[in-house]
């Protein structure tokens, strides 16, 4: 005889479903206007970051690989992966699937909070950008957070994941750099190492990472609380 899932873990699977949808929404859309030039050119771009490409079909690489090597959309996409495997196997307690979710919530957190207070002020939206920006700066992460915080899974986030959950944006900054080196050109004006040299670029993303360590310690300290509040709930 088959059973259903209890109706907890239903909803539960329902919202993350919704978060990861929403996620590969955006991953997806970006992709394809960038691929068809649907963005609206940059009325002036100051350093050396992305934005020149070759027009038309000559610039379809160019474009497509500058798009999906933003943090914001490095951000996006772990949260697509990491929601959709809860979504899945709501009950996995894999090391995987534990590092994923506290990635997801330590990037999005990130891209949120540096976008809205670092880039958001110069930043201008106009044609397409109108709703991916906003999509995947503010919409995801408030799904991906708010879902968590209010139907967990609780309990996977602990202190002990903080070391792997460096590897993502470790590795995200490796190829930030080396293919800068190579084609003279940074997603972002604080990677711009062309403008501020390497030390420059080294110690703001040393302070990120620092920041990003305590929010990724806040998540950890926030599920055990969450947890502990939910077993005094259910022994009362």
């Amino acid at each position: 005889m088959q059973t259903s899932a209890p109706d907890g873990v239903s909803r539960t699977s329902r919202m993350h479903a919704v978060t990861a949808a929403v996620a590969w929404f955006g991953v997806v859309l970006v992709g394809v206007l960038s691929a068809t030039g649907s963005f609206a050119a940059p009325e002036q771009i100051e350093g050396h970051l992305f934005g020149h490409h070759p027009s038309g079909t000559a610039g379809v690489f160019s474009r497509v690989f500058d798009t999906y090597s933003y943090f914001t959309v490095w951000s996006n996409i772990v949260v697509a992966i990491a929601f959709t495997l809860l979504a899945r196997r709501p009950s996995s307690r894999s090391v995987v699937q534990r590092v994923l979710l506290l990635d997801a919530l330590l990037m999005i957190t990130i891209t949120t909070v540096v976008y809205w207070l670092v880039l958001a002020p110069t930043d201008t939206w106009q044609g397409w950008s109108l709703l991916t920006s906003p999509l995947q700066h503010a919409v995801v992460g408030l799904l991906a957070v708010v879902g968590w915080i209010a139907v967990g899974p609780r309990g996977l986030l602990t202190i002990d994941l903080l070391p792997k959950a460096l590897v993502v944006p470790l590795i995200w900054i490796a190829l930030t750099l080396i293919r800068g080196a190579v084609i003279d050109a940074y997603p972002y004006p604080f990677t711009d190492v062309a403008t501020l040299g390497y030390p420059g670029v080294l110690v703001r993303l040393a302070v990120i990472l620092v920041v990003g360590l305590l929010i990724a310690a806040g998540y950890s300290a926030l599920d055990r609380r969450l947890s502990h509040r939910n077993r005094s709930s259910i022994q009362n």
